[in-house]
């Protein structure tokens, strides 16, 4: 069962505070930007563990309407993002993390809200509506992320697109970042 459309707007709404994670780390060095999102990231991971364990004070920090079906058996899209976020800092330039953890949140959201309002034509769970708004976010956050040439963003938008719109049993909030900002880390050094 779907989350209603009023409760998924609501969560994209959450999504938009995420876009403080490349933000930031535009305006920080990556080693505090590392260690203080490392922190976020374990923070996220904790509170999932009591909730999915049914610790003490996992009633406080249920997330209620705004989890998915599968997230109340599993770990949130925020941990996935957040975790994914740190290893991209770790492991890529400073530009392709910012633009393959901007695909994320920007694409993710473009893809669900125009996915559930506007999509018709259906590929599995997602559709192709969803996927081209995706798309079309990634490439403007190609254009607006400064530090590497404009056809390597243009890759790494496409990517981020495929990998969103593919059914895996792996998050996308995690996949996403990281097999995009593989790829344009794969193709600057190329």
């Amino acid at each position: 069962m779907e989350i209603s459309l009023y409760n998924e707007c609501k969560r994209k709404a959450t999504h938009l505070v995420a876009l403080s994670i490349p933000v930031g780390y535009f305006f920080l060095p990556k080693l505090p930007s590392v260690l203080i999102l490392s922190l976020f990231a374990l923070g996220s991971i904790v509170i999932d563990i009591i909730r999915l364990k049914r610790l003490p004070l996992h009633g406080f920090l249920n997330r209620g309407p705004l989890l998915r079906e599968h997230e109340n058996s599993s770990f949130t899209g925020s941990s996935y993002i957040l975790t994914a976020s740190v290893l991209s800092m770790f492991l890529f330039d400073k530009s392709v993390a910012i633009a393959a953890i901007s695909f994320i949140i920007l694409g993710d959201i473009a893809a669900a809200l125009v996915g559930r309002t506007c999509g018709r034509i259906r590929i599995k769970r997602k559709s192709l509506e969803g996927s081209l708004a995706c798309l079309v976010m990634c490439l403007l956050v190609a254009v607006v992320v400064p530090g590497f040439p404009l056809w390597i963003g243009v890759a790494g938008a496409f990517t981020a697109t495929i990998v969103e719109g593919i059914t895996s049993p792996i998050d996308d909030n995690f996949s996403v970042p990281l097999i995009s900002g593989l790829a344009m880390h794969i193709l600057l050094r190329v």
